[in-house]
């Protein structure tokens, strides 16, 4: 599978050097000075990662603008995984960063196969994590044109879920009624209807 990978860092001598460590790990590697550059890409959603500075040339050190771009870019449909890579970052803007999606955090100046390592780790654990909601989507799409193939109201097909349940638990209502997050009342009631 071909890595796609994009750069997003104002410094020109920080990007020059990075495409060219980068290019000998990844098949392609692209490499932008301004975040807002994103949109004009052809589809930015097809990187497998992007490297983000977080401070851009404004003025400011508080990485307020790299925290920005991050959400932005996790709010894609196929976000691509996402490192962080700042001079002037701490373990408070490290924390934010990864409460907001980014996969890991780099300081500037880095280790060039750390920074490959955990590049390589972040897009392994996206594609993980990509397939994972495809196959889920494609199950519930199964699911759903056999709910409508069946006829089946909301309510038989919750009634189904909780059959399933219970017998997946050996009839223990206890365990369903933990697996399902409810009490065990609850399931009660639900089995008297």
């Amino acid at each position: 599978m071909k890595d796609r990978l994009l750069i997003i860092d104002d410094n020109s001598a920080v990007r020059a050097t990075l495409k060219l460590l980068l290019s000998d790990e990844f098949e392609e590697v692209e490499a932008v000075e301004n975040p807002a550059m994103i949109a004009t890409l052809s589809s930015p959603g097809s990187y497998d990662a992007v490297l983000l500075d977080m401070n851009f040339d404004n003025g400011r050190l508080d990485c307020s603008d790299g925290l920005f771009w991050l959400e932005r870019l996790k709010s894609l449909p196929a976000p691509p995984a996402i490192v962080v890579i700042t001079a002037f970052g701490d373990v408070e803007i490290a924390v934010k960063a990864m409460k907001l999606g980014a996969e890991d955090f780099v300081t500037k100046p880095w280790d060039n196969d750390q920074l490959i390592e955990k590049l390589k780790k972040a897009i392994s654990k996206n594609r993980q994590i990509r397939q994972y909601k495809e196959a889920a989507q494609k199950a519930l799409k199964l699911e759903e044109a056999e709910n409508e193939r069946l006829g089946l109201t909301l309510d038989e097909v919750k009634m189904r879920h909780v059959r399933s349940v219970i017998a997946s638990c050996g009839g223990n209502l206890s365990a369903a009624a933990q697996q399902l997050g409810v009490n065990r009342q609850t399931l009660y009631n639900l089995l008297k209807k």
